[in-house]
């Protein structure tokens, strides 16, 4: 095997760092490959200024040339409760358990800062992230009907699940 090959097949790695302004415009663009409402750069800063919300962002570490961002996670923490504002992860990395880590430094983290429950809402339809919160010990607290929109203006409905932290 050529070195070359080797290196086209080597498994991604990540470290989980914390989210900094500059890296919102990165942000911002995983964002809107995954979601069909995409946050801006603007709005990713604005929220990341708040002392309330932190994130964190995935760099690959064994990687030859700089990459676009392979995930990231938004939340916030206010009076015990933690809310994950938003998680995205690159098609390419998904089921790598990226979005395992960066749910669980943002866990972590909420607890840190006094958080004693986290929640999130998913989208009811999006069977991996269930199936990965899920696993991390959240379960269903409520649902809203026709909360998420799609591109073609069709709805469907958002799971509301907690999760105690301590």
């Amino acid at each position: 095997m050529t070195m070359l090959e080797a290196y086209l097949t080597l498994k991604p790695e990540f470290e989980i760092v914390a989210m900094e302004p500059e890296d919102c415009s990165d942000v911002s663009l995983l964002h809107g490959e995954r979601f069909a409402r995409p946050w801006g750069d603007g709005e990713f800063h604005s929220l990341l200024s708040q002392n309330t919300v932190f994130g964190f962002v995935a760099r690959q570490t064994n990687a030859i040339l700089k990459k676009s961002l392979p995930g990231f996670i938004l939340a916030r923490q206010v009076a015990g409760e933690a809310e994950i504002l938003t998680l995205a992860v690159q098609a390419k990395v998904a089921r790598s358990g990226l979005g395992w880590r960066l749910m669980q430094a943002a866990m972590r983290e909420a607890r840190l800062r006094g958080g004693e429950s986290m929640f999130l809402e998913v989208d009811n339809g999006n069977i991996a992230a269930l199936g990965l919160y899920r696993k991390l010990g959240f379960e269903q607290a409520g649902e809203r009907k026709g909360y998420y929109k799609d591109a073609n203006g069709e709805t469907s409905t958002a799971l509301v699940m907690k999760r105690v932290l301590r």
